[in-house]
C-alpha cells in the first residue's frame, strides 16, 4: 500500500474513532464515575424487585449528587411504585420514578436531591426497591438492568448520567419525551396538598413541618383507656402505615391516628389511595375495628350546628350491630355523646374490601359524592354539607374487645393524600396529577391557604 493510500484511509476512518471515543468516553474525564450493583431478590419473579448500588467518583473532582440520574431498564409496561429501605447518603434526599421508554419498555430513574461525592468516594448502600402497583408478582429475569449477583460488582447494564451526559454504563431503548413539570395550582384550583408519605419515622421533623400531627393524647373514638401511640406509626417504603394491636385490655390496646394540624379544608377534592386489611397481621382475628379516611371539624358543644365529619369507615369483621366486613361513607350534620343522638346519613356496601382502594370525595354545589376506585359509590348533600372548614385524618381504632389475652395487630396503610381546593376533580384525572408529581420526583406540596 502506498504512502497516500494509507493517508487517505486514516482521514476516512479517524472521524468513525473520533465518533466511538465520544460514545465511550464520560462527558467530564476528570468525573470518572462507575457503578457497583448486587441484588437481594435473586429470583427470576420476585413480589419486589430489590436493586443495590454504589456510585463511585473514580475522579479528581467532587460530583454535585443533584446532578447524577441512575437508570435501571425494565422491560414491560407494569406500573410499578419505588421506595429506598435504605441509604448511607440517607432515603429523604433519594427519589425514584419509572419514565415510559418507546414499546413496552420503561426505566427506574433515580436521581438525590442534595449531598456531593468527593473524589475517591463512594456513596455507601443505595438499597432500593420498587413492586406492582397491584401487588402482583412479577419477571425480573428478562429485565435488561436485572442481574441475580448478591455481592457488588461493576455492572454497566445500569447507567449513570451527570449534568445529562452519560458517564457509565450501556443504556438500551430510546429516550422518551421529557415529562412536563406539574402545574402548581391546576386551572380552577385554589390551592393544593399533596404527599407521598416519604418519611423516615413519626418522629421525623419534616411531619410537624409539613403540617402533620401525630396523635398521642388520649380520648375517643375508640376503646376507652387505650393508648394513641406514635410508634405505631410508620412509613416503610414511603407508605403511611398504622399499626394497631389489643391484647383484650383498654390498657393493652394502642390505636393509631395521623391529622393535618390546619383545619383549612373544606370545598374541593379529597383523595388517598388506601390499603384495607382484612386480617390481623398477627394473632387470631375477630376484633371489632375501624379503617378509615375522613375530613372532620371539632363538635364544640351537643349538637353543635357547624359541625361536620366525611367519612370512609371500613369494618373487617364488622360491628355495631354488623355481623361482617362493611364499607361506610358517612356525612355529619351533627351529634350529642350522651345520650346518643347522630344526625347524619350514610351508604355502605357489605363485602370485602380488603386490599388497595383509590378513595375520592368531592365536596361542591350542595353535594358530597364518594368514589372507591372510580366508581360512584354514594351522593349526599342537603344538611349534611359541611359548612366550616375541617382537619384531614386517616386512624385506626378498636370498637369494642373481644376478650382473650392472646395479642392481635391489625394494620392499615396509606400511600399518598391529595386535596384540590375549591375544585373538582375526577377520579381519573386524581390519579393523572398523581402520576405527574411522582414522575416530577415531588414528595410534598402544599399551597392551600390557611383561610
Amino acid at each position: 500500500m502506498t504512502r497516500n493510500a494509507v493517508r487517505i484511509l486514516f482521514s476516512l476512518t479517524l472521524p468513525l474513532i473520533l465518533v466511538a471515543l465520544a460514545l465511550t468516553t464520560p462527558a467530564n474525564a476528570q468525573q470518572a464515575v462507575r457503578l457497583q450493583y448486587k441484588t437481594s431478590s435473586p429470583g427470576a419473579t420476585t413480589a419486589q424487585a430489590e436493586p443495590w448500588f454504589q456510585l463511585y467518583n473514580d475522579g479528581t473532582t467532587s460530583i454535585p449528587l443533584n446532578q447524577v440520574k441512575i437508570r435501571y431498564y425494565l422491560t414491560g409496561t407494569e406500573t410499578y411504585r419505588f421506595a429506598c429501605s435504605w441509604a448511607v447518603v440517607s432515603c429523604s434526599t433519594v427519589t425514584g420514578q419509572f419514565v415510559r421508554q418507546s414499546g413496552a419498555d420503561q426505566y427506574l430513574e433515580v436521581a438525590f436531591t442534595s449531598g456531593t461525592l468527593a473524589p475517591g468516594a463512594n456513596t455507601g448502600d443505595l438499597q432500593l426497591r420498587f413492586y406492582r402497583a397491584d401487588w402482583q408478582n412479577f419477571t425480573q429475569s428478562d429485565d435488561y438492568s436485572f442481574g441475580s449477583q448478591t455481592t457488588y460488582a461493576n455492572w454497566d447494564k445500569v447507567t449513570v448520567y451527570v449534568n445529562g451526559q452519560l458517564a457509565w454504563g450501556r443504556p438500551t431503548g430510546s429516550d422518551p419525551t421529557p415529562t412536563p413539570t406539574p402545574t402548581v395550582t391546576p386551572p380552577g384550583s385554589q390551592g393544593v396538598l399533596f404527599d407521598d408519605f416519604s418519611y423516615t419515622s413519626s418522629a421525623d421533623p419534616r411531619l410537624s413541618q409539613r403540617g402533620w400531627t401525630v396523635r398521642s393524647n388520649s380520648g375517643g373514638p375508640g376503646v376507652a383507656g387505650a393508648t394513641w401511640s406514635p410508634s405505631a406509626i410508620t412509613f416503610p417504603g414511603g407508605l403511611l402505615t398504622l399499626d394497631s394491636s389489643t391484647n383484650g385490655t383498654a390498657s393493652g390496646t394502642v390505636q393509631t391516628e395521623l391529622s393535618t394540624a390546619a383545619r383549612k379544608f373544606r370545598e374541593g377534592t379529597y383523595a388517598a389511595r388506601v390499603r384495607f386489611s382484612d386480617a390481623p397481621t398477627s394473632g387470631p382475628d375477630g376484633e371489632h375495628l375501624v379503617q378509615t379516611f375522613f375530613t372532620i371539624t371539632p363538635l364544640t358543644f351537643n349538637m353543635d350546628p357547624d359541625y361536620g365529619e366525611l367519612d370512609f369507615e371500613y369494618l373487617p369483621n364488622g360491628g355495631w350491630g354488623e355481623p361482617g366486613n362493611i364499607l361506610y361513607t358517612t356525612s355529619w350534620e351533627t351529634y350529642q355523646a350522651d345520650p346518643w343522638q347522630a344526625v347524619n346519613t350514610h351508604t355502605e356496601e357489605r363485602t370485602s374490601f380488603n386490599g388497595w382502594h383509590d378513595l375520592v370525595i368531592q365536596v361542591s354545589g350542595g353535594r358530597i359524592k364518594y368514589y372507591v376506585d372510580g366508581r360512584l359509590f354514594a351522593d349526599h348533600g342537603d344538611i349534611y354539607y359541611p359548612e366550616t372548614p375541617m382537619w384531614i385524618m386517616f386512624n385506626q381504632w378498636f370498637i369494642d374487645l373481644q376478650g382473650g389475652t392472646t395479642p392481635r395487630s391489625y394494620r392499615q396503610q396509606v400511600d399518598w393524600v391529595y386535596h384540590s381546593k375549591n375544585e373538582v376533580v375526577s377520579p381519573a384525572d386524581v390519579l393523572s396529577r398523581v402520576s405527574t408529581f411522582r414522575t416530577a420526583g415531588t414528595a410534598f406540596q402544599d399551597t392551600v391557604p390557611s383561610s
